[in-house]
């Protein structure tokens, strides 16, 4: 078999994906502290969590593969994820990719993991501006 991937593709993938996944997890549960640079406290965790880790590595596998046959075989093609609990995992590919930071400029590649964090605890555009409720579970 001369398709199989070499054992540096490998690692290089999936050290992309856990960098994906890791970048996920930040979104999905923490308001502050992304880059655990102190102990990790209540007030960094959010009090309403957005996403679903759940679907989040099965659509950053998918992204990461995906990722790597457009480039060996030059494909012109585009992965469609719908919105909702795997938000998290496309905004953490599209940040790791660049093409984030492109469009939102003050999310910057060298220490944005902690802005990404911040913007993604409010869903304004799900409530029409009103402010989510708090949840009492995390209180």
């Amino acid at each position: 078999m001369t398709d199989v991937l070499s054992t540096s593709e490998l690692d290089a993938m999936h050290a992309y994906w856990c960098a994906a996944n890791y970048l996920s997890v930040g979104q999905i549960y923490l308001l502050a502290n992304p880059l655990l640079r102190d102990p990790l406290r209540p007030e960094h965790i959010k009090p309403r969590l957005l996403g679903h880790w759940g679907t989040t590595p099965g659509l950053n596998f998918i992204y990461v593969h995906l990722n790597r046959v457009i480039r060996k075989y030059d494909l012109n093609m585009i992965y469609i994820a719908g919105p909702g609990h795997g938000g998290p995992g496309v905004v953490a590919n599209t940040y790791l990719k660049g093409s984030y930071s492109e469009i939102y400029p003050s999310i910057s590649q060298d220490a944005g993991s902690g802005a990404m964090s911040k913007g993604k605890s409010r869903p304004l555009h799900t409530h029409r501006g009103r402010r989510p409720k708090r949840s009492t579970a995390c209180s």
